[in-house]
């Protein structure tokens, strides 16, 4: 799994596998867009124009929790 943060376009991008590629990406909500494989399974989860709604500088103290 890895974590990317685009502070000059303003994206915030999990990419869930990166053995796996992306054939497919669908916005199913404005500002979500979600990445398929060739099986429609998602492998990518991508949340554009947050520097819209928010401060980048808010993530240098962010926090990862597994529960």
């Amino acid at each position: 799994m890895k974590l990317i943060i685009d502070t000059e376009n303003g994206s915030f991008y999990i990419k869930l596998d990166e053995n796996r590629e992306v054939v497919e990406s669908e916005e199913v909500r404005p500002g979500l867009v979600l990445d398929f494989d060739a099986n429609n399974q998602v492998v990518g989860i991508e949340l554009v124009k947050l520097n819209e709604q928010f401060s980048f500088d808010l993530l240098k103290n962010f926090n990862f929790e597994i529960i």
